[in-house]
Order: C-alpha cells, then structure tokens, then sequence
C-alpha cells in the first residue's frame, strides 16, 4: 500500500466520515459499510472477526493519525505510513510539543492552526484547545498581523524558510518574539502547511538595544565644543531609541563657560533649557528659569540621584510645574526617568526621559542606561564648557585689542569684513592715519586659535603701530615686524612644557599698502597673505602682482618686496587673509564676481554681500578678514608745491609762499606764526645739511603738514644746544612746536616733516 494513501477520515465523535478504497481492501468492508459507523465499533469487530481480518490487519503498513481541519471542525485522518516510528521519535515529539520552552506551531495550508506546544504560553495566554481551528493571527496576537500574513504566506508559496524574525506582540507589558517559519511537504512534495517556532527574546533584546544605546551616544554626542550643540545631539541619540521624549535643561552658568555649582543647588539658580526632542511641538527652547521646588527635577539637583517616576493624572508634583504639566499632558506621556548631569560633584544640569501609551514603562534597568548616557553626556558638556570659557576670553581679548572701525581719513573709504573664526582667532586689520594725507591699510594674521591667538595678535598689531609712526616704507616695516615676531617665536619656543604656549607653532602673515592721495600711487608689500585685488573705476579688475614675502618670523631672512602701483581716483583696494584667497581674491573664485562689481556699489553693500555668502557656506577653517579702501584723491587746492634754490634765499621764498597759502586756508594767526617758523627752521636745515633740489610742500588735510624734500641721505637728529651756542636749536623748536615730526626716505634722498593742527574749526571737502 503506498505510503501516504488516506484509509479513513474520523470526526470529533469519532465517527468514520470518509473510508478508502485502500481501507475496504485492508479491513473488507465498503464504504457504504463502514461510513457512519464507531471506529472503535469497527475496531471491536476486526479484533473479534477472527484470524483472517486480523491477518490482513497486520500485514498491513503501519499506519499515521494526524488532526486536519474542515472548516472551523477537527478532523483525524489516518494515513499509510512506510514503516511505525520508533519510541524514541514519539518522545522527541513529546517533549518539544509539551516541555520545550520554544513555541511550536503547526499551520495548514490556510495558516490555520491545527497543533501547538502546551508546556508554553506562546504570544497568549488562552488554553491550547480554544485556538485549534483558529486563524495564527487570531492565535496569536502580533502587533502587526497584517505584515506576518504576507511574509508567512510567502514561506508557504516559495518554500524559502524566515528565521530569527522579530516580532512583537500586543500584550502589556509589550513582549518580543524570534520567529522563525518553515513549510512542511510530504513524501511527494506536497504542501500541507508549516511549522512556525516562537521564543521569547524580551530581555535578550532590551540588552542588545541598552548597549547600542550606549555606543550611539558615545559615537555621536560630544564632537562639538559647544553646549548647546551636545545638548541637541543628545536627545537626537536617546529619540526614539530610548525615549518618546527627551529634555536637557543646565545650568545658566555651565552655558556661560563659568563654573557649575556645588551640590544641593540652591532653589534660586537658574536652568536653560537647551534641547528638546519629542513627538509633540517644542516648548520653549532657550527658555532660563529656575527649577520649581517638590518637583523629581529639583530633587535630583538636590542629591545627583536618578529619579523612576510614574506620572499619574493625580501625582502632585505636577502641581507645583504647571508648564510642565501642560507639556506631559499633552504627549501622554505615563513614565518618567529624571537623572542628573553631574560631575566630580558639582550638578551641570538635569535630563528628563518620558515614555507615552506607545511605549512599555521604564524599568529599573533602564535607569541605569539613563545614567550611563547622562554621565558620558557630563563630560562632553564640561569639555564644551571649558572651552566656552576660553572662547569667550579669546573673543573678549581680541575685541578688546582691535579697533570697532578702522581709522580713516578723509582721501580713504573703509569698509572691514570679519568673521570671526568660533574658537577665536587672530586676524586683524587697520587703517593707519600717515603724515601728508597717506593712509597705511593693513591686514595681519596669526594662525591658531583662542586666547594665544588673540593675546600674539595684539602683540604684533601694537608693534606695527608702533612701527607705522615712524614713517617707514612697507617693506622696511614688514622687515622690523618681521624682526618683533622672530622674537616673540623664540620666547614661545623658551617656555615650560606645562605652559600653554609649549610646542605652539607661531605663523603670521601681514600684508602693507601705503596710499598717497597726492601722488594718486600705492605701495603695497606683502608677507604671508594673497595678492591683493584692485577694481578700477572703469569696472575693470586685477590682481595687483605684489612679489611674494614669507611668513613673518621666517627662518631664511629673505626681503618683502615692495610694489609701487598708480590707483585712479574712485579705485577699490581689497586686501584679505588666506581663507578667503580662493573663494574671493583668486580670479576664478566663486565670489570673485561680488569684489569685481564694487565700482558700482557703496563698499558697504560689497562687504555685506560677502559675508552672507561666506556665513552660508560650507565650514570653513581659518578667519576671514577682508579691508576694503576706496580712493579718493586730495584736491590740488589743498597742496602747496615749491622749489627752492640751495642757497639762504630759500627760507625767505619758503615763508612768503607759505603766508599767501594759508591766508588762502583761513588758518589762523597763531598757526600761520607756528608753520612759517616751522618751515624756516625746516629749510634752513636742508640749506645746511641737504643736497639740492629742494622742495617744500604743505598738505591741508585731516592736519596742516609741512615737508621739505631734498636729495641727502643723511639722517637729522635732535641736538640740545648749550646757552652759548648759535646754533643746533632748528630740529629742537620743530620738536617743540609739532605735534609730531619724522623722517621718511625716498629712493633720491629724504624728506623731513612736522604735523601740527589745522587752526580751522572745519575744512570744507
């Protein structure tokens, strides 16, 4: 008889419903016979019929029993099968069916379930007889039954067994099942159903997602040296992973870079709120306050212990936070762990986890993990806040040390472009007023950041004022500048190991331009930085071809070339840091168009529509500082040019010209008085010492300026002349009477000035 031939099919009464041929063969009966009757009736009879059914009986294959489902009823069929299992397959079947832990289920080819294990709860707790028959959906409860039909139908069509699938039920507390789904066939490959097997993986789960909770937060919080920031990354990390909600709030002073404070902490300190993550609109964030007494926040301020809390309509904390209350209320939220950020002591602040109806409760082991996050998250923010503190020192030195507006005159519009870097830098610019209506427009940069920076910046910005007053070309002022940074390189070098200046590399860079508003000429160096850029008053630009300097304190003593260009009257001088020499100074820089266009924009419009663009891009490192100088000329009505012979006439001559110009000025009488002496002395010096030619110019500007120009070198000096002598007072009387006075080389010989007040209220332009 072959194997898998149904013999007969037995209802729940156990009544014959189907007989087959093979069965009238076996037993001798028809099925009209046999159909309706007892089994256990026809049983009797074969055991009482005698040797000849019973002979037949037992030639007969072993046979199999198994429950099937007709409609919503359980049948029995009983099958052929090729030979009896052993006692040993009836036990293995026992025990997984009655005692494994794993849940077995057996599904026909409807999914309908027709066995399952006994000695589990399986995915719910109803008894074993009540789900026969029953759909597994209906079975077992999944919160998601929809999705586990197609994908156990797509193991019952393909064959292709799912392992190790998780699933979660609806029950509460919520559970998490592995599932695993496999399809049964006979001998011949025929489908009949499948076999699902489901264990709990609850705990095992929590584990594994407590751990990658922990390595997410280690991963990503903390990369920025800035409060708020991990406080946003922290609660991107814990939502929805951990939390329905999370909320950071710390302590005013811990944002502010100062120290955090001592544990309790008094009622009155206030908190910021810095971060909020949620499925509900935010409140407030930003929001300072001080946290409200009797509430599980102020508590854990109070001691730096974590709080489990179940949120009850009634709990009466809720009372004395009525803001917060509203909050909760609204997300629904039901559990509460509230864990402190603290460290070596001193609280930084608090962190509130909430779970709403959609999530389990919090457990015990899950303040543990809020714990651990919030500790990692301590460190990060006490790292940011240090640095904060740095920061703000940094900015507030360089602040401090550099001008608001550069100082102009009035032949140079100025216009400064500076973001400043976030750890602080040490960029600078200035515009320097010059004797003779000339204006020194400088940009310098010293690489690094913080406090150092700022503190080797103000260094050598002093040092070039400094330098800028004694009138010197831009290249012997990059030189001498050059010379103050060697120096304070090898003092740097010197310091102690603890010291924060230990192994800090010292770079700078400068760059010089002198503008002339007479001459309508710029002398430009440079040391370190890009070529500066000049947009003529046609509309036309170029990159004015400076020869390259090194960087300040450089080792190998080479020269910072000086470039004498010619900049009509109207012409946009652009001089900037390295950060910005491929974006904005390179010809084939992004931004490049925007500089190119300022002969037809107000300077200002060009620097601000540079900053936009430089603030929305992409991070950027160093400092970008950008001065902009428009030209203007200084009207020849505001300049006197002479000559003068090389002889004693000169200083007559010289004196009548200055008289009839600055009666022409309107300058008054005590000023005229004090300038035509200047001038004297002044000509009579070069009569004296000079070589020939001579030439006196007075420049009527922002100051009354005398220069007397000739051809030696030689370098005057004051001298203090005794009672008796008659002479050597010239240079002491201009000392005395000039508000400053100086010397300044030209490639033919030199010129001697003296500044002194207008003696006009206000110069007309």
């Amino acid at each position: 008889m072959p194997n898998g031939d149904v013999l007969v099919l037995i209802d729940e009464c156990g009544r014959v419903i189907e007989w087959g041929r093979p069965a009238e063969e076996l037993f001798g009966w028809s099925a009209e016979e046999a159909v309706g009757q007892s089994v256990t009736a026809l049983m009797r009879e074969v055991a009482a019929d005698g040797q000849g059914r019973r002979e037949r009986f037992s030639e007969a294959a072993a046979v199999l029993v198994k429950p099937v489902l007709r409609g919503t009823s359980v049948v029995w069929q009983v099958l052929a099968a090729a030979d009896t299992m052993s006692g040993q397959d009836v036990a293995i079947l026992k025990a997984l069916f009655t005692r494994s832990p794993v849940g077995l289920y057996v599904l026909d080819d409807e999914l309908r379930v027709v066995r399952m294990s006994t000695a589990t709860r399986g995915l719910r707790d109803t008894p074993v007889g009540h789900l026969l028959g029953k759909h597994f959906t209906q079975a077992c409860e999944l919160e998601d039954p929809e999705e586990e039909v197609v994908v156990v139908q797509g193991v019952l069509d393909s064959g292709e067994p799912v392992v190790n699938r998780l699933v979660r039920g609806v029950e509460t507390p919520r559970r998490l099942y592995s599932v695993s789904y496999f399809r049964l066939e006979d001998t011949h490959g025929r489908v009949f159903g499948l076999v699902a097997s489901a264990v709990d993986v609850t705990e095992r789960e929590s584990t594994r997602n407590r751990l990658a909770l922990l390595d997410t937060v280690r991963t990503r919080v903390g990369h920025r040296l800035n409060v708020a920031v991990v406080c946003r990354e922290l609660v991107e990390a814990v939502v929805p992973a951990f939390a329905g909600i999370a909320v950071v709030e710390v302590v005013e002073d811990v944002v502010r870079g100062d120290e955090p404070p001592l544990v309790p902490v008094h009622r009155s300190v206030p908190l910021r709120r810095t971060a909020f993550q949620g499925r509900i609109s935010a409140p407030s964030v930003e929001e300072v306050r001080p946290l409200p007494v009797g509430t599980p926040f102020s508590a854990v301020l109070s001691d730096l212990r974590p709080r489990l809390v179940a949120i009850e309509e009634d709990s009466s904390w809720l009372a004395a936070d009525p803001a917060r209350a509203d909050v909760i209320k609204r997300s629904g939220s039901h559990s509460l762990i509230v864990a402190p950020l603290a460290l070596h002591g001193q609280a930084l602040g608090v962190v509130s986890f909430y779970r709403d109806q959609r999530e389990d409760p919090f457990e015990e082991e899950d303040v543990a993990v809020a714990s651990a996050v919030c500790a990692h998250a301590a460190l990060c923010i006490d790292s940011a806040r240090r640095y904060m503190r740095e920061w703000i020192i940094a900015s507030t030195v360089q602040r401090r040390l550099l001008a608001q507006q550069p100082a102009t005159q009035g032949t140079v519009e100025v216009a400064q472009l500076h973001l400043p870097g976030p750890e602080g830098g040490g960029a600078w610019a200035d515009a320097i007023a010059l004797p003779g209506a000339r204006t020194a427009l400088i940009v310098g940069d010293v690489a690094g950041r913080g406090v150092v920076a700022a503190i080797t910046m103000g260094l050598l910005r002093t040092a070039t004022h400094t330098l800028a007053a004694l009138d010197l070309p831009p290249d012997e002022l990059l030189a001498r500048l050059s010379d103050t940074a060697a120096r304070l390189a090898t003092a740097y070098d010197a310091v102690a190991p603890l010291d924060p200046l230990y192994r800090e590399t010292f770079t700078a860079g400068c760059a010089i331009a002198i503008y002339d508003p007479v001459e309508l000429t710029c002398t430009i160096a440079r040391a370190g930085l890009p070529e500066p850029v000049a947009v003529f008053p046609d509309g036309t630009s170029a990159s004015l071809p400076v020869p390259p300097g090194p960087p300040l304190a450089g080792s190998d003593g080479a020269p910072f070339p000086a470039t004498t260009v010619t900049l009509p009257e109207g012409s946009t001088l652009a001089l900037g840091t390295a950060t910005l020499a491929d974006q904005v100074l390179a010809p084939s820089g992004p931004l490049r168009p925007i500089l190119d266009s300022a002969d037809a924009r107000p300077l200002s419009d060009v620097r601000d529509t540079l900053t936009y663009a430089l603030t929305g891009g992409d991070r950027r490192t160093g400092e970008p500082l950008m001065l902009l100088a428009r030209t203007r000329a200084l009207p020849q009505d505001r300049v006197l040019t002479c000559g003068l012979p090389a002889d004693p006439e000169a200083a007559p001559i010289a004196r009548a010209a200055a008289r009839r110009q600055l009666n022409v000025w309107g300058v008054d009488e005590e000023t005229a008085f004090t300038t035509e002496l200047i001038v004297s002395e002044l000509v009579g010096n070069a009569v004296r010492y000079g070589a020939p030619p001579l030439q006196l110019r007075l420049i009527f500007e922002r100051m009354l300026t005398c220069e007397v120009s000739d051809a030696a070198t030689s370098a005057p000096h004051v001298k203090h002349a005794r009672t008796i002598d008659e002479t050597g007072r010239g240079l002491f009387i201009i000392a005395t009477l000039a508000n400053q006075w100086g010397t300044r080389y030209q490639a033919q010989g030199k010129t001697i000035w003296a500044e002194q007040p207008t003696g006009v209220s206000t110069i007309s332009t």
